[in-house]
């Protein structure tokens, strides 16, 4: 009886083992996977690395595809054994309207799959993930705080309908709209209700598209492309569903985990990269590299040589994501090559590598831990009455306008606010005519609030565009229900090194952060007596605020009639009273801030820790947050300075970027704070240059190394670049605000776009040479005509005939063609 009880236990184990199971994490409740794809090379090497990782995160329960395809695509699929699939009819082409949206085969799988699968009658709880998910550990609803009624979701905080008219239009309870998507894990119960609503509100919300707007739904390129996303918040909202939110589950390779948080699903959505490794899973759209024998994405850096890379033990651990990412997928593919009956591979060091012991417990299966479970803690402390959360929300906003000069700004602002691992959402002020709105080419650089311009006051005349940073906040706090608790504001100029968040640096309501501006002289004579009736409260401070958004509501309006009040006291632009060393009245915009703040006592603390200019030597053992990259800047013969790159167009002339800094090596070791000042620099510039050229990648640009592209050519930009607009004189002193003597030596602009490679050099230079030659022997022919005279007419003929037959030819070829015409 003994041995048969061991049997019958050996069984179970190899049951449980061979559907993916893990006995030690066995589960009281049925759990059940879902995954939609189609029938497309792209989907099946996503599925590829799904379902490895699937097995290797030991995720309970069994896992299903939703594989939807129209019967001509079936005929020529080969992937149906990569994953336990259902058959689901597409809906990419809507049966209805026509209408092309292959997103709504999500919804419409998911219903299919609860009216056709039997596993949906023998189901508890349900994940729902997207096939470009690698999964790092278990993802169990109950342990994460699911429950009937409250499914558990990660956080999509650019779903800013839920906020606004969108959701008013779509849902009869917009205030229980969840801004969420990415992993979904919830109750069967809620997703029978769920599914349908899901479906029909997508279905709705695609054919709004009086409302795909920006600025309405957050999606950057306005094509309704994230109706789904919508259609489950909307969905949800009807159904009274109210989610979990936690944000320590998910995160994008390419971003910056919190301190203490380990991710248990990676979402490689975005393009990310190691160095000069990159990765853009769009690269890979027609990719068949599943059904390629020995094909695989190229090896990303080792760890070892991480760890030389990356100092800083955060930024290091996001990197080792991107990497593990990456690597899974790789090891899938290996097995599945395997069980396409590919030969085996030949060895390398990256085939042992993931072979290795080292691998293989790098991405051992991440069991979930307290750190990832903070945010669904206070959402439940939350729903019991008990106002305690662990961090508030965050939201960060800069201001711009529409010129090219903002977009580069952009974009690296941007990209460095993606790798800093600044915590909530972004959103760029975006100041603009009418006019200008017609011609801008850059609504999709960032998620932003349009905003009507007043650089030229509606009232004054006046032109000052540094007011459209006040008037944008203004207009910003009343257009948008903001969730946030603190507000972060930064200069379009600026790189985010690391996170700016109010817990670290101290804010509180009342007491807002931001660094020192010493300048601003005007706070400590008659300026301040004259504009505050607090001037002993008067903070020499800018670049970087933190500011409850309580605060910021009262402030806000005072900080823009302030701006206006000392814009227009042109009797006080004094260089002695303002220490604007052009007397323009330039910086009226920070004085209005400080006075603004004066008039509310709002006492600043100011930290010297957050910001630094490039070219400033650092303190010692400092991590500064932000470069502010508003002066010029040098290391050794090679200098930046933005204000020279004004009116290049940077962002739609393919691979233009700035002059790469030099290499860190050729630094002289002997001062270390000369050493220390210019390793920030070249961080500066490199991330700078890494932000544009990754947007030229995204953007599909030609391959930089191809034959010339009209439509590349920047010499243009580069000759234009030097000109000098109405406030040459002052135009670029707002975010330059430290008086510093400028050196006028200029940076062209590096376009790489192979125009002067060398294949292209010799070619250019072989067509010259023919032409000339051409033209020389042309010439000689018809001097030698002319000097012989007409007497010789009829033996040059003959002589001309004799090496020049082919002009015969083509003489007897043309009269063909005109008695061919005839006819």
């Amino acid at each position: 009886m003994a041995n048969f009880l061991a049997f019958l236990m050996l069984v179970s184990f190899w049951v449980s083992f061979i559907s993916g199971q893990n006995p030690g994490l066995e589960a009281p409740y049925r759990i059940h996977t879902l995954f939609s794809v189609e029938c497309q090379n792209y989907f099946d090497w996503q599925t590829v690395g799904f379902m490895h990782s699937f097995k290797k995160a030991q995720q309970p329960g069994p896992v299903t595809r939703l594989l939807s395809c129209t019967e001509e695509e079936k005929k020529n699929y080969k992937g149906m054994d990569l994953a336990p699939t259902l058959e689901v009819p597409s809906m990419s082409r809507h049966p209805k309207t026509g209408d092309w949206y292959p997103a709504i085969n999500k919804p419409a799988g998911i219903v299919h799959w609860l009216k056709h699968s039997k596993d949906a009658q023998s189901t508890d709880w349900v994940v729902i993930l997207d096939a470009d998910m690698i999964l790092r550990g278990p993802i169990i609803p109950w342990e994460l705080g699911a429950e009937n009624g409250h499914p558990v979701a990660a956080y999509y905080g650019y779903l800013i309908g839920c906020d606004n008219i969108l959701a008013k239009m779509h849902t009869k309870h917009p205030e229980l709209c969840d801004k969420v998507g990415g992993l979904l894990a919830m109750h069967i119960d809620d997703l029978r209700v769920l599914a349908p609503l899901w479906l029909s509100k997508t279905e709705e919300v695609r054919e709004d598209r009086a409302h795909w707007g920006t600025n309405i739904t957050g999606d950057i390129y306005g094509t309704g492309w994230i109706s789904e996303m919508y259609g489950y918040s909307f969905g949800a909202a009807e159904a009274g569903l109210r989610h979990k939110i936690n944000d320590n589950l998910m995160i994008y390779p390419g971003y910056t985990p919190q301190p203490g948080v380990e991710p248990i699903l990676l979402h490689y959505g975005l393009p990310f990269s190691v160095g000069n490794w990159s990765f853009s899973k769009l690269e890979h759209h027609e990719d068949g590299i599943v059904y390629e024998c020995g094909r695989l994405f190229p090896e990303p850096p080792y760890p070892r040589e991480i760890k030389l890379m990356e100092p800083d033990p955060n930024k290091r651990r996001a990197l080792f994501l991107n990497i593990e990412c990456i690597n899974t997928m790789n090891e899938g593919l290996l097995l599945q090559h395997a069980r396409n009956g590919c030969p085996k591979p030949k060895w390398s060091k990256y085939l042992s590598f993931l072979k290795s012991k080292t691998f293989a417990k790098l991405t051992q299966p991440k069991l979930l831990t307290p750190p990832r479970m903070q945010t669904e803690v206070a959402k439940e402390v939350k729903e019991i009455d008990e106002p305690i959360k662990p961090y508030p929300k965050i939201h960060t906003l800069f201001s711009t306008e529409c010129t090219t000069y903002f977009d580069w700004q952009t974009v690296g602002l941007m990209h460095s606010f993606h790798l800093s691992g600044q915590p909530g959402n972004i959103t760029r002020l975006l100041s603009c005519t009418d006019e200008d709105l017609k011609q801008y080419k850059g609504h999709d650089l960032a998620p932003t609030h349009y905003v009507p311009s007043m650089s030229r006051h509606p009232l004054t005349g006046d032109w000052y565009p540094a007011i459209n940073k006040p008037a944008a906040v203004v207009h910003w706090l009343n257009h948008v229900n903001v969730d946030a608790e603190y507000i972060v504001i930064l200069d379009a100029d600026m790189i985010l090194r690391g996170p700016i968040t109010p817990w670290e640096f101290k804010a509180a309501r009342g007491r807002p952060v931001s660094t020192p501006y010493e300048y601003l002289i005007g706070c400590d004579n008659e300026l301040a007596k004259l504009h505050t009736r607090h001037p002993e409260a008067c903070d020499k401070v800018g670049g970087v605020i933190i500011m409850h958004i309580d605060d910021l509501r009262e402030f806000a309006l005072l900080w823009l009639l302030k701006t206006e009040e000392v814009r227009a006291d042109k009797a006080h632009y004094a260089t002695n009273i303002t220490g604007d060393i052009y007397e323009s009245g330039w910086i009226s915009e920070m004085y209005g801030y400080s006075f603004g703040a004066a008039e509310l006592k709002l006492r600043h603390l100011i930290s010297n820790e957050i910001l630094i200019y490039p070219g400033y030597v650092p303190e010692p053992d400092v991590k500064y947050r932000v470069f502010h990259y508003g002066l010029e800047f040098k290391v050794g013969n090679w200098s930046f300075d933005k204000a020279k790159w004004r009116e290049v167009d940077m962002v739609n002339k393919c691979w233009a970027t700035f002059p790469d800094p030099p290499d860190p090596s050729t630094l002289e070791q002997t001062d270390e704070n000369e050493l220390q000042r210019d390793l920030l620099s070249i961080e500066c510039a490199r991330t700078l240059n890494e932000a544009l050229r990754l947007h030229h990648k995204r953007r599909n640009c030609p391959d930089p190394t191809a034959l010339s592209n009209p439509a590349l050519d920047t010499t243009k930009d580069i000759a234009n670049s030097r000109k000098v607009g109405r406030f040459s004189k002052t135009d670029d002193i707002e975010s330059n605000p430290v008086p510093r003597n400028h050196s006028q030596e200029s940076s062209k602009p590096k376009v790489r776009d192979g125009l002067f490679s060398t294949l292209r050099f010799w070619i250019i230079l072989l067509w010259v040479f023919s032409g000339v030659g051409f033209i020389l022997v042309m010439l000689a022919m018809c001097s030698g005509y002319t000097s012989k005279g007409s007497s010789k007419g009829k033996s040059n003929k003959s002589r001309r005939r004799s090496y020049t037959g082919f002009l015969k030819t083509n003489a007897r070829d043309r009269q063909g063609r005109k008695s061919d015409a005839s006819l």
